[in-house]
Protein backbone atom coordinates (compact mmCIF):
# COMPACT_ATOMS: atom_id res chain seq x y z
CA UNK A 1 0.00 0.00 0.00
CA UNK A 2 1.15 3.66 -1.32
CA UNK A 3 1.47 6.11 1.85
CA UNK A 4 1.73 9.69 2.17
CA UNK A 5 5.23 10.37 3.54
CA UNK A 6 4.70 12.47 5.90
CA UNK A 7 2.54 15.07 7.23
CA UNK A 8 1.51 17.34 10.42
CA UNK A 9 -1.81 17.68 11.89
CA UNK A 10 -3.25 20.04 14.80
CA UNK A 11 -4.50 19.66 18.12
CA UNK A 12 -6.16 22.56 19.58
CA UNK A 13 -7.30 23.52 22.74
CA UNK A 14 -10.35 22.90 23.83
CA UNK A 15 -12.21 25.59 25.04
CA UNK A 16 -15.94 25.21 27.20
CA UNK A 17 -17.11 28.64 27.21
CA UNK A 18 -19.91 27.74 29.03
CA UNK A 19 -20.74 24.26 30.79
CA UNK A 20 -23.67 23.12 32.77
CA UNK A 21 -23.56 20.35 34.99
CA UNK A 22 -27.95 19.19 33.93
CA UNK A 23 -27.82 15.33 35.93
CA UNK A 24 -26.20 12.45 37.04
CA UNK A 25 -26.96 9.31 35.13
CA UNK A 26 -27.23 5.59 36.96
CA UNK A 27 -23.03 4.88 35.90
CA UNK A 28 -21.80 6.99 37.69
CA UNK A 29 -21.54 9.87 35.27
CA UNK A 30 -22.27 13.07 34.72
CA UNK A 31 -25.11 14.60 32.22
CA UNK A 32 -23.31 17.60 30.68
CA UNK A 33 -24.39 20.80 28.18
CA UNK A 34 -21.09 22.78 27.04
CA UNK A 35 -20.25 25.24 24.35
CA UNK A 36 -16.97 24.58 22.81
CA UNK A 37 -14.65 25.86 21.06
CA UNK A 38 -11.28 25.25 19.40
CA UNK A 39 -7.95 27.25 19.14
CA UNK A 40 -5.33 27.99 16.66
CA UNK A 41 -3.03 27.72 19.61
CA UNK A 42 -2.43 24.15 20.97
CA UNK A 43 0.24 20.47 20.55
CA UNK A 44 1.11 19.75 16.88
CA UNK A 45 1.47 16.22 15.79
CA UNK A 46 3.97 14.89 13.24
CA UNK A 47 3.50 11.79 11.40
CA UNK A 48 5.70 9.80 9.06
CA UNK A 49 7.01 6.23 7.66
CA UNK A 50 8.88 4.28 9.84
CA UNK A 51 10.65 0.72 9.72
CA UNK A 52 8.61 0.60 12.71
CA UNK A 53 6.40 2.24 15.62
CA UNK A 54 8.02 4.88 17.05
CA UNK A 55 6.53 7.90 19.13
CA UNK A 56 8.48 10.82 20.77
CA UNK A 57 7.61 14.27 22.24
CA UNK A 58 9.03 17.63 22.86
CA UNK A 59 8.06 20.81 23.54
CA UNK A 60 7.67 23.18 26.93
CA UNK A 61 5.07 20.58 28.67
CA UNK A 62 6.85 17.07 27.49
CA UNK A 63 8.38 16.87 30.92
CA UNK A 64 6.74 13.82 32.28
CA UNK A 65 4.61 12.25 29.81
CA UNK A 66 4.85 8.77 29.09
CA UNK A 67 6.05 7.26 25.62
CA UNK A 68 3.58 3.87 26.08
CA UNK A 69 0.16 2.72 26.32
CA UNK A 70 -0.60 5.12 29.21
CA UNK A 71 -0.16 8.01 26.14
CA UNK A 72 -3.54 8.59 24.29
CA UNK A 73 -1.82 9.07 21.37
CA UNK A 74 -0.42 5.52 21.67
CA UNK A 75 -3.44 4.26 22.29
CA UNK A 76 -5.39 6.11 19.67
CA UNK A 77 -3.33 4.25 17.02
CA UNK A 78 -3.58 0.57 18.68
CA UNK A 79 -7.20 1.50 18.98
CA UNK A 80 -8.06 2.26 14.88
CA UNK A 81 -5.85 -0.55 13.94
CA UNK A 82 -8.01 -2.70 16.11
CA UNK A 83 -11.23 -1.18 14.53
CA UNK A 84 -9.99 -1.66 11.19
CA UNK A 85 -8.45 -5.02 11.07
CA UNK A 86 -6.31 -4.21 8.70
CA UNK A 87 -2.76 -6.35 8.74
CA UNK A 88 -0.85 -4.11 5.76
CA UNK A 89 -1.28 -1.04 7.82
CA UNK A 90 2.33 0.04 7.84
CA UNK A 91 4.03 1.36 10.84
CA UNK A 92 4.93 4.84 11.87
CA UNK A 93 6.90 7.51 13.71
CA UNK A 94 4.63 9.78 15.47
CA UNK A 95 6.41 12.90 17.21
CA UNK A 96 4.01 15.49 19.51
CA UNK A 97 5.25 18.78 19.69
CA UNK A 98 3.20 19.43 23.82
CA UNK A 99 2.42 23.09 24.05
CA UNK A 100 -0.48 22.84 26.45
CA UNK A 101 -0.12 22.44 29.58
CA UNK A 102 -1.22 18.96 31.31
CA UNK A 103 -4.54 18.21 32.93
CA UNK A 104 -5.35 21.53 32.15
CA UNK A 105 -9.19 21.64 31.51
CA UNK A 106 -8.53 22.34 27.69
CA UNK A 107 -8.53 18.99 26.54
CA UNK A 108 -4.99 18.63 25.44
CA UNK A 109 -4.55 14.83 25.71
CA UNK A 110 -7.81 14.12 24.09
CA UNK A 111 -7.06 16.39 21.08
CA UNK A 112 -3.90 14.91 20.60
CA UNK A 113 -5.53 11.54 20.58
CA UNK A 114 -8.50 12.70 17.77
CA UNK A 115 -5.60 14.70 15.92
CA UNK A 116 -3.79 11.12 15.82
CA UNK A 117 -6.87 9.77 14.53
CA UNK A 118 -7.43 12.22 11.55
CA UNK A 119 -3.92 12.20 10.80
CA UNK A 120 -3.61 8.26 10.34
CA UNK A 121 -6.88 8.25 8.61
CA UNK A 122 -5.05 10.28 6.02
CA UNK A 123 -1.48 8.55 6.07
CA UNK A 124 -3.10 5.02 5.61
CA UNK A 125 -5.76 6.62 3.51
CA UNK A 126 -8.40 5.23 5.23
CA UNK A 127 -11.74 6.20 3.61
CA UNK A 128 -14.17 4.96 6.31
CA UNK A 129 -14.76 7.90 8.64
CA UNK A 130 -17.06 5.32 10.78
CA UNK A 131 -13.95 3.90 12.50
CA UNK A 132 -12.92 7.30 13.40
CA UNK A 133 -16.28 7.60 15.11
CA UNK A 134 -16.65 4.44 16.58
CA UNK A 135 -13.01 4.61 18.47
CA UNK A 136 -13.13 8.37 19.54
CA UNK A 137 -15.27 7.28 22.72
CA UNK A 138 -13.46 4.51 23.98
CA UNK A 139 -10.26 6.88 24.27
CA UNK A 140 -12.32 9.67 26.67
CA UNK A 141 -15.76 11.90 26.98
CA UNK A 142 -13.88 14.66 25.36
CA UNK A 143 -12.12 12.77 22.44
CA UNK A 144 -15.17 12.92 20.04
CA UNK A 145 -15.43 17.15 20.34
CA UNK A 146 -11.81 17.30 19.71
CA UNK A 147 -11.86 14.83 16.55
CA UNK A 148 -14.79 17.58 15.07
CA UNK A 149 -12.65 20.40 16.40
CA UNK A 150 -15.28 23.18 15.47
CA UNK A 151 -17.68 25.56 17.17
CA UNK A 152 -20.12 22.84 18.34
CA UNK A 153 -22.73 21.81 21.33
CA UNK A 154 -21.76 18.64 23.13
CA UNK A 155 -24.27 17.21 25.84
CA UNK A 156 -24.20 13.59 27.51
CA UNK A 157 -20.99 12.92 28.18
CA UNK A 158 -20.00 14.82 25.14
CA UNK A 159 -20.91 12.39 22.94
CA UNK A 160 -24.00 14.04 21.57
CA UNK A 161 -22.67 16.93 19.40
CA UNK A 162 -24.39 19.54 17.24
CA UNK A 163 -22.31 22.02 15.08
CA UNK A 164 -22.50 25.36 16.23
CA UNK A 165 -22.43 27.74 12.12
CA UNK A 166 -21.73 31.23 12.31
CA UNK A 167 -19.93 31.79 15.50
CA UNK A 168 -17.77 34.40 15.17
CA UNK A 169 -13.77 33.95 15.18
CA UNK A 170 -12.84 35.40 19.04
CA UNK A 171 -9.94 36.33 20.28
CA UNK A 172 -9.09 35.25 23.85
CA UNK A 173 -5.87 34.61 25.80
CA UNK A 174 -5.41 31.51 28.07
CA UNK A 175 -4.00 31.42 31.20
CA UNK A 176 -2.85 28.88 33.66
CA UNK A 177 -1.28 29.72 37.11
CA UNK A 178 0.82 26.27 36.92
CA UNK A 179 -1.65 24.05 38.76
CA UNK A 180 -2.89 20.53 37.72
CA UNK A 181 -6.47 20.15 39.02
CA UNK A 182 -7.91 16.27 39.41
CA UNK A 183 -11.25 16.43 37.31
CA UNK A 184 -12.93 13.27 39.66
CA UNK A 185 -12.09 15.49 42.44
CA UNK A 186 -13.68 18.87 40.92
CA UNK A 187 -16.62 16.43 40.30
CA UNK A 188 -17.10 15.17 43.21
CA UNK A 189 -16.78 18.73 45.50
CA UNK A 190 -19.63 20.01 43.20
CA UNK A 191 -22.59 21.48 45.40
CA UNK A 192 -25.30 20.29 43.03
CA UNK A 193 -25.37 18.01 40.14
CA UNK A 194 -29.09 18.70 38.98
CA UNK A 195 -28.46 22.23 37.32
CA UNK A 196 -30.38 24.98 35.12
CA UNK A 197 -29.86 23.71 31.12
CA UNK A 198 -28.08 25.98 28.11
CA UNK A 199 -30.07 28.72 27.32
CA UNK A 200 -31.34 28.52 23.39
CA UNK A 201 -28.73 30.17 21.00
CA UNK A 202 -29.40 33.38 19.47
CA UNK A 203 -30.69 33.29 16.36
CA UNK A 204 -27.22 35.19 14.96
CA UNK A 205 -24.12 35.93 16.24
CA UNK A 206 -21.98 38.50 16.82
CA UNK A 207 -19.69 39.72 19.69
CA UNK A 208 -22.17 41.26 21.78
CA UNK A 209 -24.42 38.91 21.38
CA UNK A 210 -22.37 35.83 22.34
CA UNK A 211 -21.56 37.95 25.27
CA UNK A 212 -24.77 38.62 26.48
CA UNK A 213 -25.82 35.05 26.01
CA UNK A 214 -22.32 33.98 27.95
CA UNK A 215 -23.48 35.90 30.91
CA UNK A 216 -26.26 33.96 31.24
CA UNK A 217 -24.78 30.89 31.41
CA UNK A 218 -21.72 29.37 33.53
CA UNK A 219 -19.36 26.73 34.09
CA UNK A 220 -20.68 24.78 36.70
CA UNK A 221 -17.08 23.49 37.94
CA UNK A 222 -15.59 26.54 38.50
CA UNK A 223 -17.15 27.03 42.09
CA UNK A 224 -15.33 23.68 42.93
CA UNK A 225 -12.00 23.77 41.32
CA UNK A 226 -11.56 27.36 42.99
CA UNK A 227 -12.15 25.98 46.52
CA UNK A 228 -9.82 23.33 45.94
CA UNK A 229 -7.14 25.35 43.45
CA UNK A 230 -7.40 28.91 44.93
CA UNK A 231 -4.80 30.06 42.82
CA UNK A 232 -7.39 30.23 39.96
CA UNK A 233 -8.89 33.03 40.70
CA UNK A 234 -5.80 35.17 40.91
CA UNK A 235 -5.99 33.83 36.57
CA UNK A 236 -9.56 35.23 36.88
CA UNK A 237 -8.69 38.38 38.00
CA UNK A 238 -5.42 38.57 35.84
CA UNK A 239 -7.65 38.30 33.13
CA UNK A 240 -10.05 40.86 34.37
CA UNK A 241 -7.71 43.45 35.05
CA UNK A 242 -6.34 42.80 31.28
CA UNK A 243 -9.30 44.26 29.93
CA UNK A 244 -11.12 40.64 29.27
CA UNK A 245 -14.99 41.77 28.07
CA UNK A 246 -15.61 38.22 29.58
CA UNK A 247 -12.89 35.56 31.97
CA UNK A 248 -14.19 32.23 32.80
CA UNK A 249 -12.42 29.01 33.62
CA UNK A 250 -12.50 26.50 30.88
CA UNK A 251 -13.17 22.65 31.81
CA UNK A 252 -12.89 21.56 35.48
CA UNK A 253 -9.48 23.39 35.17
CA UNK A 254 -7.18 25.40 36.00
CA UNK A 255 -7.18 26.93 32.54
CA UNK A 256 -9.02 29.93 32.32
CA UNK A 257 -9.66 32.52 29.44
CA UNK A 258 -10.22 35.80 28.60
CA UNK A 259 -12.29 36.94 25.26
CA UNK A 260 -11.01 40.21 24.06
CA UNK A 261 -12.87 42.49 21.10
CA UNK A 262 -10.02 42.03 18.84
CA UNK A 263 -6.41 40.27 18.70
CA UNK A 264 -4.57 43.18 19.19
CA UNK A 265 -6.01 43.69 22.90
CA UNK A 266 -5.60 40.37 23.31
CA UNK A 267 -2.10 39.74 22.26
CA UNK A 268 -1.52 43.40 24.63
CA UNK A 269 -3.31 41.93 27.60
CA UNK A 270 -1.24 38.27 27.07
CA UNK A 271 1.91 40.67 27.14
CA UNK A 272 0.81 42.54 30.74
CA UNK A 273 0.07 39.06 32.64
CA UNK A 274 3.42 37.48 31.17
CA UNK A 275 5.40 40.49 32.54
CA UNK A 276 3.46 40.23 35.95
CA UNK A 277 3.28 36.44 36.09
CA UNK A 278 6.48 35.06 34.41
CA UNK A 279 6.05 32.01 35.85
CA UNK A 280 2.30 31.25 34.29
CA UNK A 281 1.22 29.56 31.03
CA UNK A 282 -0.42 32.34 29.14
CA UNK A 283 -0.91 32.63 25.48
CA UNK A 284 -2.48 35.13 22.86
CA UNK A 285 -4.71 33.28 20.46
CA UNK A 286 -7.85 33.00 18.48
CA UNK A 287 -10.84 30.54 17.47
CA UNK A 288 -10.91 28.46 14.90
CA UNK A 289 -14.23 28.82 12.77
CA UNK A 290 -14.74 25.15 11.45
Amino acid sequence: MDAICALAEAAPAKINLALHVVGRRPDGYHELETLAVFTEHGDRLTLEDAPHDHFSIHGPYAGGLPVDEGNLVIRAREALRRTCGRADLPPVSIQLEKNLPIASGIGGGSSDAAATLRALARHWRLADGDALASVAPDLGADVPMCLAARPLLARGVGERIEAVAGLPQLAMVLVNPGVEVSTPQVFSALASRENPPLQPLPARFDFTSLLDWLAASRNDLEAPALAIAPVIAESLSALRSSGASLARMSGSGATCFGLYEHAQAATAAAGTIRREQPGWFVAATTTTTG
